[in-house]
């Protein structure tokens, strides 16, 4: 038998029943939700010593009951054994072996956890009662680190990064993000799961439990415990967290049943000091939405994220590009960045299609090889350019005014930009060389024939003015 210092006898044989009576007594005490969240999966190891251990599957569950029963599971381990000074919980699994009702050994090696961490914890499963995994996977790619942050971005950061670090702050709860497509709502919600999820591996700091999840999700969950008779075990389920993330709320629209249910819950955490960040493609005013809920949304911190600019794009592909390890030019950045604007989700992936074909085939990436292999996504871009369009873009490209493209100036810092300015007209409109000619103060045809036929033998023989007029063609079709 296990001895103590002292050289009390610990009695093995009824380690096991000690270990019952306490569980139905923290059962008792903490109610049934509660601990099937958070105690059931305690598995008992064994004693040595004036020390009993016990494993918990993970070091977010561990600290979290050490934070908060700790102290009680100690009491009344002690309340049973007098022998039994400290109750030790660890990270580790359930043990196979057990000799006379207590483990063989005292402790596994600590388990890993996976990268993709789950955003909540979870009830054990139970075959008898139903069980509602409220998780979602968090990307390892979504953090603020990972966040380029510009003009059209910046205050929804700040208030994310406000958030993370101090939940239910004043005046930012609940924090609503909303903003179309692709521009970076789901990465500051994974984000400040991130965060949070540093902040539980942090010794000495007070656990947060957290559940990140989208509406439709939050939904099937909801009709499941309907369905299952176990609509209070999801409520309370939810209730127990002090961080509720939703995601794409405008995905409850129409579902009354769901939004009533979310309304509660809403209501609830408030309340109750616990945070709510939201986000949606629409600000709070805008969704169909009953109006009592519309309302609490739109009473916390509002923050919305603009389409991006030419400079957020081209500095989003600037740092995915070096992160990413591969050479691309300057020019096919900038193209990208111009051709490429409906959301920063499309603009990675063109990157990363850049780049996995360069690698796979070793060849350099070029303004060429990017409209090749970036066909069909360009093409969706394409639209039809103006011959005024094409004279802006080139003057400003060259420096030069817009009125000396139909201008009688034969400088050649004015002439060449003018042939280049036709040369484009030639390949991008259905105008004819008249039109054309008219429009570049009423010049003969043929004149814009020669320009046409001068910048062509140009780009064959000067690799730069190729490379200068193939962008600016690619520009006026972004």
């Amino acid at each position: 038998m296990p001895r103590t210092e002292g050289g009390d006898i610990v009695d093995a044989t009824n380690i096991t029943e000690q270990w019952a009576r306490i569980i139905d007594r923290l059962h008792t005490e903490v109610g049934d939700v509660e601990y099937r969240t958070w105690l059931r999966q305690m598995t008992l190891v064994g004693a040595e010593g004036d020390e009993v251990t016990v494993h918990l599957p993970t070091r977010f569950l561990r600290d979290w009951v050490s934070a908060r029963y700790g102290a009680r599971i100690t009491a009344l381990w002690q309340a049973e054994e007098a022998a039994i000074r400290r109750c030790e919980l660890r990270v580790g699994g359930p043990v196979a072996q057990v000799v006379n009702g207590v483990a063989s050994h005292i402790a596994g090696p600590d388990i890993a956890e996976p990268e993709s961490l789950p955003a909540t914890i979870a009830a054990p499963e139970d075959r008898s009662e139903p069980k509602f995994e409220l998780t979602a996977a968090l990307d390892a790619r979504f953090t603020f680190d990972g966040f380029v942050v510009g003009k059209p971005n910046e205050f929804a950061y700040a208030c994310a990064e406000r958030v993370a670090q101090q939940p239910s702050a004043h005046g930012f709860n609940p924090l609503f993000l909303y903003g179309g497509v692709g521009l970076g709502k789901t990465h500051l919600m994974h984000a400040i799961a991130w965060e949070l999820t540093k902040r539980n591996e942090t010794p000495g700091q007070a656990p947060i439990a957290f559940t990140y999840m989208s509406a439709e999700k939050f939904m099937y969950r909801f009709i499941a415990a309907i369905r299952s008779h176990s609509t209070m075990e999801f409520k309370e389920q939810l209730r127990n967290v002090d961080v509720l993330m939703i995601d794409d709320l405008q995905f409850l629209i129409g579902k009354d049943n769901t939004q009533e249910e979310f309304f509660h819950t809403f209501n609830y955490l408030v309340e109750a000091g616990k945070q709510i960040v939201v986000s949606s493609d629409k600000s709070p005013s805008d969704l169909t939405l009953e109006d009592r809920l519309k309302t609490r949304l739109g009473c916390g911190m509002v923050a919305d994220l603009h389409t991006t600019t030419y400079e957020l794009r081209l500095s989003i592909l600037e740092t995915k590009a070096a992160r990413a390890g591969g050479v691309v030019p300057v020019k096919v950045l900038e193209y990208l960045a111009h051709k490429i604007t409906s959301n920063v989700r499309e603009l990675e992936g063109a990157l990363n299609r850049l780049l996995a074909h360069a690698n796979l085939f070793g060849r350099a990436i070029t303004l060429e090889s990017t409209h090749e292999v970036l066909h069909d996504l360009l093409k969706a871009h394409d639209r039809r350019v103006s011959i005024d369009e094409i004279q802006k873009k080139v003057a400003e490209y060259y420096g030069i005014r817009v009125s000396d493209m139909s201008s009688a100036r034969r400088a050649r810092q004015v002439a060449r930009p003018r042939q280049v300015a036709m040369y484009l007209a030639k390949q991008l409109t259905s105008r004819s060389l008249p039109e054309i000619g008219k429009k570049f103060g009423n010049r003969d045809h043929t004149t814009v024939m020669h320009a046409v036929s001068r910048v062509k033998e140009l780009m064959e023989r000067d690799g730069t003015f190729a490379e200068d007029v193939d962008l600016l063609r690619r520009l006026l079709e972004s």
